[in-house]
């Protein structure tokens, strides 16, 4: 087929719309009746905090590009105004459906011992007690009432926090003005609250409610006309001119406390509340009525993993999973020995992250180890990462860190830990102008008897030992010295003006990654044209990018076999005649996030396998720097390989993308394989028998001692 063809907008969906099924998919999971109650919380509290991002970032995007009259087509074939238009449909509904989905958990919740009060409940004598006594101690010190009127503006209602709007009149003074006021709800309080209990449960009620009830102790002399419940969303998407900041970390903190001055893209809001109340707000906040949601239920179901953190439910939660020890590392008493013997691979959180924080730790007080280098895109609050590559500058090591500023949502955070290395001597570098560094890659440079040796982790998720428990990601180990030259030449093309001519195995982007995707697919088309084994499993978090797209419609009408694991976002079409009909979509939404990057290659019964950072869009490709990195040693292959061969069998956990763009779960079989489960299982496993292979040995060579001295 003639690649013009394949530009038609017909075979391509809408990336917005796509994300959206997505978030369609973690609903579903809420749920499943076979999953335990306390998960689908979680689950229903994500769809919540996803679809905030997505209105300050996507939806934000559109209403700049329809601000600026921009009429330019998306691959879809969509212009911004018609994609909110349809974005507007498809999120009233889903809104509609997560609170649906809200009532039924709450009262499951009720059922098995817990239960949530809402503003409208019936309270007990001693309840009622209780809850004015919390009120008027802990509560009512931390409130600040705002009126509206001629000497006091509208308040800045800030991004995401939640509200308690009022409409209030003097007492015994009928002349006067009907006046607005506002009370915001204090976040360093706890949002879920603890009551005595009542009937043998467990009851809760939430910090809004209980501020609404007594809202009439925040205005003395006043009658309170009505009152309700409302949150904004805002445009948080940063606009940076990085060729004009002179400072890239003082920008951004200013463009970071922009945040809370953006435009009010939506208004979330009590579907009880007064008219001339709504009237108000959609008037002080220049918002449409298209973008109020009218809520039956509490705003911002993010709430629901701090009810998820309530005691005595244990048994209505999944087991707590407990990563296993890496068997290649265990054993040995430096990391570097174990490096030296075979390269390692990781696959997380089934297998512990430690390694590669004590590989961090172990290099910062190693004497033999001169230098270490490191990117970080997102780090935990309490990284130990950080610590130990202060500690390593402070030994007088040489640490390089390109700490990402531009890591959405994590800025501040980043610029904290940029600072706290600066002071402890390392250098810290920014990455490059124009784009942003999401690369996983940590370079030890290290003075042995043999000479330098050079260790390097590649991963394909971030440096984040908290978020390594609950995302999957691949970690790869090596001292192989084609791995260290090219690790040698990335921190020197984003600490300086190096730009390699040639890699010996890792692809970049935005350079040359693009291309060499491209000439792998290229190649499974012409095997395929030949009659050999062609094949491509690519496992990736979305696919956008229209080249990618239209070189893998190609590669499906030539007769390779595609088979896609894409979590989220996926542009393609499955079962277009002619075009992708050689092509399967499968998503897996499971306890774990799915977020490694990992592709295979048939190449004419010579498999290549590849793990990376980047997903497939143009994001990735064109305006990030990015790695791919192969698995080349033969056991490695078959463990990567194994990971997808089992998600690819998934029937629990996996969703499969039809013709028509609806997305269904494979029909229940007999045998149920959910490779999450399995996974968890055969780390266990392994990491077991290991450790019996180890007492044996001891058994063994304590026997022959012994023997040996009874001689």
């Amino acid at each position: 087929m003639a690649k013009k063809e394949l530009n038609n907008p017909e075979y391509y969906y809408n990336r917005e719309l796509s994300w959206l099924k997505f978030d369609k998919r973690v609903l579903s999971e809420a749920q499943d009746p076979e999953i335990e109650l306390f998960e689908r919380l979680k689950f229903l509290s994500i769809t919540a905090s996803n679809l905030d991002e997505f209105f300050m970032i996507r939806v934000a995007s559109l209403k700049d590009m329809v601000n600026a009259d921009y009429r330019k087509t998306d691959i879809a074939g969509m212009t911004a105004r018609e994609q909110l238009a349809e974005i507007d449909v498809a999120t009233h509904k889903i809104v509609l459906n997560q609170y649906e989905v809200y009532k039924g958990l709450v009262k499951e919740l009720k059922d098995n011992g817990l239960t949530v009060i809402n503003k409208k409940s019936e309270l007990s004598k001693k309840q009622e007690k209780y809850i004015e006594r919390y009120f008027m101690a802990n509560i009512y010190p931390v409130l600040t009432p705002m009126a509206v009127d001629s000497s006091r503006p509208f308040p800045l209602i800030r991004n995401k926090s939640l509200n308690i709007g009022a409409i209030v009149h003097k007492k015994n003074d009928p002349d006067k003005e009907i006046e607005f006021a506002t009370v915001q709800v204090p976040s360093v309080l706890s949002r879920v609250i603890e009551l005595p209990a009542e009937g043998g449960n467990k009851t809760v009620m939430l910090l809004e409610d209980m501020i609404e009830k007594y809202i009439s102790k925040l205005f003395l002399n006043y009658d309170i006309v009505s009152s309700c419940q409302f949150r904004i969303m805002r445009n948080a998407d940063l606009t940076i001119d990085e060729d004009e900041a002179a400072d890239l970390l003082k920008e951004i903190e200013r463009q970071i406390k922009k945040r809370q001055w953006g435009e009010v893209i939506r208004l979330e809001i009590n579907e009880s509340c007064d008219e001339q109340l709504v009237a108000i707000l959609k008037n002080e906040l220049f918002i449409k009525e298209e973008d109020i949601y009218y809520i039956n239920g509490p705003l911002d179901l993010t709430f629901l993993m701090k009810l998820y953190g309530t005691e005595g439910f244990d048994h209505l939660k999944a087991a707590k999973h407990i990563p296993a020890p890496v068997c290649d590392i265990r054993d040995k008493n430096s990391i570097f020995d174990a490096i030296k013997e075979r390269d390692i691979l990781m696959h997380h959180p089934y297998e512990s992250f430690e390694p590669v924080v004590d590989f961090i730790k172990e290099a910062s007080k190693d004497p033999n180890v001169l230098a270490i280098k490191q990117t970080l895109y997102r780090v935990s609050g309490n990284s130990p990462i950080i610590a130990a590559l202060a500690t390593a500058a402070e030994n007088g090591k040489q640490v390089t860190v390109l700490v990402e500023l531009k890591a959405r949502f994590d800025e501040e955070n980043n610029i904290v830990w940029a600072r706290k290395l600066e002071h402890a001597g390392c250098h810290v570098i920014y990455g490059l102008v124009g784009l942003k560094t999401h690369s996983k890659i940590t370079l030890v440079v290290r003075k042995e008897e043999e000479g330098i040796r050079r260790y390097v982790h590649l991963g394909t998720g971030n440096y984040n030992d908290a978020t390594a428990k609950l995302y999957t990601d691949i970690g790869l180990f090596t001292c192989r010295e084609s791995f260290g030259e090219d690790a040698t030449a990335v921190f020197n093309m984003l600490s300086g003006y190096s730009e390699p001519e040639v890699w010996n195995k890792l692809a970049l982007a935005p350079i040359w990654l693009k291309s060499k995707f491209m000439d792998l697919i290229e190649r499974e088309k012409k095997h395929a044209k030949k009659g050999a084994p062609a094949h491509i499993i690519a496992k990736v978090n979305s696919l956008c990018d229209p080249d990618i797209i239209a070189a893998l419609y190609e590669a499906s009408s030539a007769g390779v076999k595609i088979e896609l694991i894409i979590r989220g976002i996926c542009c393609l079409k499955v079962g277009v005649e002619g075009v992708s009909e050689n092509i399967t979509v499968r998503s897996i939404v499971g306890n774990f996030l799915e977020h490694s990057r990992i592709f295979y290659f048939e190449n004419n019964g010579m498999p290549e396998v590849y793990c990376g950072s980047a997903d497939w869009m143009p994001r990735n490709l064109e305006r990030r720097v990015e790695i791919l990195f192969p698995i080349e040693q033969g056991e490695l292959k078959r463990k990567v390989y194994h990971i997808l061969e089992m998600e690819l069998k998934d029937n629990v956990k996996a969703h499969q993308l039809l013709a028509d763009g609806t997305y269904i779960k494979p029909e229940k079989k007999k045998e149920k394989i959910n490779s999450q489960e399995i996974f968890v299982k055969e780390a266990r496993e392994a990491a077991d028998k290991h450790i019996d292979n180890e007492v044996n040995d001891f058994r063994k060579t304590r026997r022959f001692t012994v023997e040996t001295k009874v001689r």
